[in-house]
């Protein structure tokens, strides 16, 4: 049994002085106010921080230094060092068949050997996306035709583990694409993704599954209905939409998404559809005019930004500076709203049952302790 004492319990709406959350067995058993803590059991002293549930970023590549196919071993540690519980690695388009192949088989061998325990499935991005967006779009194997034949070994090999499907929906028969891969896995979600669709394009996939705007206003078009005239896209049908949870990519400048506009996004959104992630990628460009104080962000050799270099601590605490959100607020953009979009109902929350995933952090969401499936995290179990 491990038991969390003096700690403030962050909840989806409210804080929880003098808390003490106790484990068993990988699951949360008890938590509440001054709890008596069993005899026997081992005793993590929160120090007066907070704890919340771990941290479930759905869209990254790697850790800014290296892809999760290049070692899935040292990304993992990382990431567990800065509290992310749970980790959907992305795969981009830039692979072809075989190499979209080779890296799952990469990371599932980590997984059966104990060497990535916050391995939640994949975030496929790709392959059928817009050519016209992205970084390194030069590398898309994916531009021509959509043909069964090239698609099927990689939906079949993801199979279950993907969580997520990335499509452009203005793609020519994208719908068949979607259709074969909600077969294989039912519950996999869609996401608008590298794409100038239009409303109506875009509606139309929402049938199969598509819940979620990736890396939202960020590689995406924009239709002009008349000169002068903005007409309405991608994001616009991801902020109408109920449905449709938006991504934000919350970098320390607010390059990606404008301080004002993720202000914005929340009140059209609400908080319970919105979703950080840290989307970092690999990539050793130099930063464009302008843009040199971007420490956190990466760019490619032809200038474009090519994702982040955060955690998602970071962008958590960046979050909390843009747009003046709590504790509460930002635990649930990271942690309660992923899970409630992938179904992870054992996730994303303090509650008794789920499981004992849960982060120690201060009021400027530094991670001191990571605690998965009952365990403090020290690395030493890699």
């Amino acid at each position: 049994m491990l038991a969390i004492k003096n700690v403030t319990i962050v909840m989806p709406d409210h804080l929880i002085p003098d808390g003490v959350i106790l484990t068993e067995n990988g699951k949360i058993t008890d938590f509440g106010r001054k709890l008596e803590i069993p005899l026997g059991a081992e005793i993590i002293d929160g120090g007066g921080n907070y704890a919340g549930p771990g941290l479930i970023d759905i869209h990254t590549h790697g850790d800014g230094d290296r892809y999760f196919y290049d070692d899935p071993h040292t990304v993992s540690d990382t990431l567990l060092r800065h509290g992310v519980t749970t980790v959907l690695p992305a795969l981009y388009f830039n692979l072809n068949a075989d190499e979209y192949i080779a890296a799952m088989d990469v990371i599932e061998d980590a997984v059966g050997k104990g060497k990535f325990r916050n391995f939640g499935g994949y975030y496929m991005e790709g392959p059928y996306l817009n050519p016209k967006f992205g970084c390194n779009r030069e590398l898309n194997p994916w531009k021509g035709a959509i043909d069964k034949a090239d698609y099927v070994p990689v939906v079949d090999r993801a199979a279950k583990n993907a969580k997520v499907w990335c499509v452009a929906p203005e793609r020519e028969n994208i719908e068949e694409f979607t259709a074969y891969a909600k077969s294989v896995n039912d519950g996999a979600v869609f996401s608008v993704a590298h794409s100038e669709a239009t409303p109506d394009e875009i509606e139309r996939l929402m049938p199969y599954g598509l819940r979620l705007g990736t890396h939202h206003t960020n590689a995406t078009g924009t239709l002009e209905s008349f000169p002068e005239c903005r007409g309405v896209c991608v994001d616009e049908t991801v902020q109408y939409n109920d449905e449709i949870y938006a991504e934000i990519i919350c970098d320390f400048l607010g390059i990606h998404v404008h301080p004002y506009l993720q202000r914005l996004i929340v009140k059209i959104k609400g908080k319970d559809r919105i979703i950080l992630i840290s989307d970092a990628f690999v990539a050793d460009g130099s930063p464009i005019p302008g843009c040199e104080e971007a420490f956190d962000i990466n760019f490619d050799r032809s200038g474009e930004i090519a994702g982040s270099r955060m955690t998602l601590d970071t962008a958590c605490a960046n979050m909390m500076m843009h747009t003046g959100c709590s504790l509460c607020d930002v635990f649930g953009y990271a942690s309660k709203n992923p899970a409630r979009l992938l179904n992870m109902s054992a996730k994303g929350s303090v509650r008794k049952g789920n499981d004992a995933d849960i982060i120690i952090v201060d009021h400027r969401f530094n991670v001191l302790k990571t605690i998965i499936k009952g365990e403090e995290y020290h690395g030493d179990q890699i």
